[in-house]
C-alpha cells in the first residue's frame, strides 16, 4: 500500500499562515527581522503575518527552516509527525482486530477516523473505515458495516483497483450476509474480472475476492464454482503467507524512526507493517476454505472429516470472536452432528442461535432475517429434522414454515426445493394432501440443477 507525500498537499490560505508564523514566532522569542533575514525582509514577514500577501514555497520552507518547524507544519497546520503516527495507530488497530475482540478494535479505529477527519487526512479516513467496516462485519451489524466500506471506497475512488477490493470484499460480504446472495455475487465477480482486464493480478486482492465468493456461489447452488474459488483461494494463501512476524519487525522500526524524527522512513515502514497487518484478516477468509472443505467431506458422506473441517474453522472464527460468521458455521456443524447421530448436541448448538422476536435489520443479534437469513433457514430446517425424528409433526411443521419464510426473501434455490419437499412430505403424511401439492409446486418452481447457478459465465482464471 502506498500514500501520497504529504508535502504534495495545498497550503492553507494566507490569513490562516500569518496567524502560524505570528504564533510560532511569538513562542520562539523572534523578531520580524531575526525570521526574515538573511533571505527576507522584516516588512515581509509583517506583511506576511497580516495574511496580505501568499508566501512562495521557498519562502515557506526558510521560515519553517528558521522556526524549527516542517514544512508541512507551517503550510498546512498538521503536525510533521501527524500521518506516521495515524498509520501507527491504525497497524495497532489491526493487530488487534486479529487477535481480539472487534468492539476493542472499533475503538481504535474510531479514534483515528475522528482524527483523519480533522486533519483531513483521506487515506487515513480510509484505512480507519475499513478497519471499522471489519469489526462491524464481524460482529454482525452488517448495515454499518456496508455504510463503512462504501464510504472507504468513496474515499478511493481515484486509487487502483487492488486497494479498493477490501471495501468491495467487505461490501459484498455485508449484502451477502443479509441474504442479498445475487448482488454479492455480482459485485465480487465484476470485480474479479474487471482486475483481470486490467491486468492486476494481485494475490492479495485475489485470495479476499475469491473466499468472500465461496459462501454466496454455495448458498446459491453453484457448488462446482465455490469449490473452483475454494482451490484458487487455497492456492493463492502461500503467496501472500503469514505476515504477523514481519508486520511486528516493521513496526517497532517505525517506532525507533518517529522517535528520531526520520519521518519518511518510519512512513515507508509503517505502511508496510499496516499492509501486513491488515492481511492478518485473512485469517478469518482462510477459515472459510476449511468450512468449504467440511462442506465438501458432508456432501461426499465422509462425515468424520467434515465435522473435524468445520470445528477447525469454527475454532478460528470464534477465537476472532467473528460472532456472526462462528453462527453460521455452527449450523452446517450441527447438521454434520445430526447425520452422525449425535441429535442433542445438534440441537444444543441451534437453539441459541435463532432469533426470539423482530431484530433491527442488519443489526447484531441471534440469526434472522436481514442477518444470516439462509443459515437462520437452516437451522430451522435441522431442528424441524430433529422434530420429525421424534414425532413431534407440530413443531417440525413449525420449523419447516419459519424456514420457507427466511428462504424466500434470498436467492438460495436449492435450498427452498429441498425445504418444499420435507414440509409437502411432512403435510402428505399428516393426511393434508392438498397442502402437500401446493407446497411441491412451490419446490419445483424454485428447483436448480446441482452446480448451476442463474449468474453469468464465471470470472476468468487468473495467471498462478
Amino acid at each position: 500500500m502506498t500514500h501520497r507525500c504529504s508535502e504534495g498537499l495545498p497550503p492553507d490560505d494566507p490569513a490562516e499562515i500569518g496567524r502560524r508564523v505570528l504564533r510560532l514566532r511569538g513562542e520562539r522569542g523572534l523578531t520580524q527581522r531575526q525570521l526574515a533575514e538573511p533571505a527576507y525582509t522584516a516588512a515581509y514577514v509583517s506583511t506576511l503575518e497580516s495574511g496580505k500577501v501568499r508566501p512562495s514555497e521557498a519562502a515557506l520552507r526558510h521560515l519553517a527552516e528558521r522556526l524549527g518547524v516542517s514544512y508541512e507544519e507551517l503550510a498546512t497546520g498538521r503536525p510533521a509527525r501527524l500521518a506516521a503516527e495515524l498509520r501507527l495507530r491504525l497497524t495497532d488497530a489491526r493487530r488487534a482486530l486479529a487477535t481480539g475482540a472487534p468492539e476493542d478494535a472499533a475503538a481504535l479505529f474510531r479514534a483515528v477516523h475522528e482524527e483523519a477527519v480533522t486533519h483531513s487526512l483521506a487515506e487515513e479516513q480510509a484505512d480507519a473505515l475499513l478497519g471499522l467496516g471489519d469489526c462491524l462485519l464481524e460482529s454482525g451489524e452488517l448495515t454499518g458495516a456496508r455504510d463503512r466500506f462504501a464510504a472507504a471506497e468513496r474515499l478511493l475512488a481515484d486509487e487502483p483497483l487492488p486497494r479498493r477490493v477490501p471495501a468491495v470484499r467487505g461490501r459484498a460480504t455485508a449484502h451477502l450476509l443479509s441474504g442479498e446472495l445475487r448482488y454479492a455475487c455480482y459485485l465480487l465477480e465484476s470485480t474479479l474480472d474487471e482486475l483481470d482486464a486490467a491486468g492486476l493480478h494481485d494475490p492479495e486482492a485475489l485470495l479476499l475476492l475469491y473466499t468472500a465468493s465461496i459462501a454466496p456461489y454455495m448458498d446459491m447452488g453453484a457448488h462446482a464454482r465455490a469449490a473452483h474459488a475454494a482451490e484458487l483461494a487455497l492456492a493463492l494463501a502461500p503467496r501472500v503467507g503469514d505476515p504477523a512476524l514481519v508486520a511486528g519487525m516493521h513496526r517497532g522500526v517505525a517506532r525507533t524512526l518517529i522517535a528520531e524524527g526520520r519521518i519518511a522512513e518510519a512512513d515507508a515502514s509503517l505502511a508496510k507493517a499496516q499492509e501486513l497487518y491488515r492481511q492478518l484478516h485473512i485469517r478469518t477468509e482462510l477459515a472459510h476454505c476449511h468450512w468449504m472443505r467440511g462442506y465438501v467431506h458432508a456432501q461426499d458422506g465422509d462425515l468424520e472429516h467434515a465435522e473435524s473441517e468445520l470445528r477447525t474453522a469454527r475454532d478460528i472464527l470464534a477465537s476472532k470472536r467473528a460472532a456472526l460468521f462462528t453462527e453460521q458455521v455452527e449450523v452446517e456443524l450441527a447438521d454434520v452432528l445430526r447425520r452422525r447421530g449425535k441429535t442433542d448436541e445438534a440441537e444444543a448448538l441451534l437453539r441459541p442461535l435463532l432469533t426470539t422476536g423482530d431484530e433491527d435489520e442488519g443489526g447484531a443479534g441471534p440469526l434472522g432475517a436481514g442477518r444470516g437469513a439462509v443459515h437462520a433457514g437452516g437451522a430451522h430446517r435441522l431442528l424441524g429434522l430433529i422434530a420429525e425424528e421424534r414425532g413431534d409433526a407440530e413443531r417440525a411443521e413449525e420449523h419447516y414454515c419459519a424456514a420457507l419464510s427466511l428462504l424466500e426473501r434470498s436467492s438460495a434455490v436449492g435450498d427452498l426445493a429441498d425445504l418444499c419437499r420435507l414440509l409437502g412430505d411432512l403435510l402428505r403424511r399428516t393426511g393434508r394432501v392438498e397442502a402437500a401439492m401446493d407446497a411441491y409446486r412451490t419446490g419445483l418452481g424454485h428447483r436448480a440443477a446441482p452446480g448451476t447457478t442463474t449468474l453469468g459465465p464465471a470470472p476468468a482464471t487468473p495467471p498462478m
